[in-house]
């Protein structure tokens, strides 16, 4: 019996086998949780607010975004710094 455990095959084959094979069985669980949840209904805020009496305003496009800021003047603009948080608006260190 002693010869047996100390054989090549109970000390390097026996583990490997055991954990490619219960490593297989281990996985088999976590890929069944992706078959188990594909059918969950996902969540339809638009349905929802619909529901409630929420009216929600159209989704724009960027077509739409791009003709508002072809009518912004980029050109002539200043440079406004504003406080940092660490500072006060009224401060006055003179």
């Amino acid at each position: 019996m002693r010869q047996f455990f100390q054989s090549k095959f109970f000390r390097h084959f026996l583990p490997f086998i055991t954990l490619v094979l219960g490593g297989s069985f281990f996985v088999q669980e976590f890929a069944q949780l992706k078959y188990k949840y594909r059918n969950i209904v996902s969540y339809d805020l638009r349905a929802e607010a619909k529901k409630q009496g929420i009216q929600m305003k159209k989704p724009t496009t960027l077509e739409e975004e791009y003709e508002k800021i072809k009518t912004l003047d980029i050109d002539n603009w200043e440079n406004v710094r504003i406080p940092r948080p660490w500072e006060e608006p009224n401060n006055t260190n003179s």
